[in-house]
């Protein structure tokens, strides 16, 4: 299938064209002519799926083809994407520039952590498509900025973590802004019984799509996982980086202040790194994310909610310094690499405390994860038969007994339902793709 075949205009394929696209996702393929005929569409899709211009293009079109094609100062916005954090707003409200760049529209983006001032200048020139979070808009709803009447189009973007973060009464306070008569996106990783009743709330006689399962994992990503004491990680990744992992890597954490502490040492080991996480300020978070991008920085430690939905072009590596204790964040983190055709590698350090983590993960994702030995890397602490016994703690707790000369391999998964490998033609390309911190 190509995008030509989904009914978009000339002006949205050229600029498909211009971002080197040639091919919808799944996601794309399934979402793009439903939203143009008009549907409130309910879609599972996670990060890194191309979910993002699953709902921009078809957006840009119905609002392109419809009224409003001037700009009066205070325009009411026609089009409202709601989503939990700030990079995610900084990098929706930049597909909608891209995609939109052959069309007549004004898109912004508003969001915590930054002056208001230069927000409202820019809403009051007009705004077709607003890009924003749920705490920020609210401050522009109080201070009149902003005029929802008008919305013709309402996305609820990540809806899961949107819940997760608390801000439920957020969104139901903009819901009461919008107008009765309007289409309404909603996108979630996850169809929790929480979201269920959101959507029952939101949407009218929604269609439903989902991303088969194979496709929630991109093929392009080659996983491997190292077995390792806890306290030997650090030790491990510098030994990794100066050996085997080349180019730039954004590593994960579970907590900012584990962030915090690991991109010190590497700093302090040589590495150029920055931290990227809920305490550090927008200003910082933009510099962190600029110079990476940029090549300034070699290394980007990562938490989750700070990493969910960073869209970094051929970013070769991702490490799970930490692995998560959900599986499905496991694929949101290594969803960050192998896209858009290029090949990537997904590195994950497992100590004890976490091997039922790798087991549960490669139950999801229906597939094991290659066990890897790092040549040439003699850890200052090693693995006991004590320690890899201990059962797992969730708070990542892990005793320590004597030493020995080898470190105990975690146990394979006893039955996964498939090995399924391989990779995407190369030919064609396809693009993707706590509480109230906004």
């Amino acid at each position: 299938m190509s995008f030509d075949s989904l009914g978009l205009r000339a002006e949205l394929l050229r600029a498909i064209s211009d971002s080197g696209y040639t091919e919808p996702t799944p996601i794309q393929a399934q979402a793009i002519p439903l939203i143009l005929e008009g549907r409130d569409v309910l879609a599972a899709a996670q990060t890194g799926t191309g979910k993002t211009a699953g709902f921009t293009l078809p957006l840009l079109q119905k609002l392109s083809t419809g009224k409003g094609a001037a700009h009066p100062r205070r325009q009411p916005i026609r089009a409202l994407i709601l989503t939990p954090t700030r990079e995610l707003a900084a990098q929706i409200e930049e597909s909608v520039r891209t995609y939109g760049a052959h069309l007549p529209l004004k898109a912004a983006v508003v969001f915590g952590g930054v002056k208001i001032g230069p927000q409202i200048s820019a809403l009051n020139k007009g705004v077709d498509i607003l890009v924003a979070t749920p705490g920020r808009l609210l401050d522009h709803v109080s201070q009149r900025t902003v005029n929802l009447s008008q919305v013709e189009i309402f996305v609820l973007d990540e809806a899961d973590r949107m819940l997760d973060m608390g801000f439920i009464r957020d969104i139901k306070q903009v819901l009461s802004l919008l107008p009765t008569r309007r289409q309404n996106l909603l996108f979630s990783a996850t169809f929790s019984n929480e979201i269920k009743t959101l959507a029952d709330d939101l949407l009218d006689s929604p269609v439903r799509v989902e991303v088969p399962r194979e496709h929630l994992e991109s093929e392009l990503v080659t996983q491997c996982a190292y077995s390792v004491a806890k306290d030997s990680k650090r030790e491990l990744l510098e030994h990794l980086l100066a050996t085997t992992i080349k180019g730039q890597v954004l590593v994960f954490t579970r907590t900012k202040h584990g962030a915090d502490r690991l991109c010190k040492q590497l700093v302090r080991g040589g590495t150029h790194a920055a931290a990227i996480h809920g305490n550090r300020s927008q200003p910082q978070r933009i510099k962190a994310l600029a110079d990476f991008k940029s090549g300034g920085i070699r290394v980007l430690v990562a938490t989750d909610i700070a990493a969910r939905g960073l869209d970094i072009d051929q970013l070769p590596f991702v490490v799970n310094y930490e692995l998560p204790n959900v599986p499905e964040d496991y694929v949101h983190r290594i969803g960050r690499t192998g896209r858009a055709g290029t090949p990537g590698e997904a590195v994950s350090l497992v100590s004890a405390d976490e091997r039922t983590y790798v087991a549960d993960i490669e139950k999801l994702i229906q597939k094991r994860i290659e066990r890897k030995v790092a040549t040439d890397f003699t850890p200052s602490v090693v693995e006991t038969a004590e320690t890899s016994t201990t059962p797992p703690h969730r708070n990542g707790g892990q005793s320590r007994g004597s030493q020995s000369s080898q470190p105990r391999q975690f146990p394979s998964p006893k039955s996964l339902g498939g090995n399924a490998s391989g990779g995407r033609s190369a030919g064609s390309r396809n693009f993707g793709s706590g509480r109230r911190s906004y």
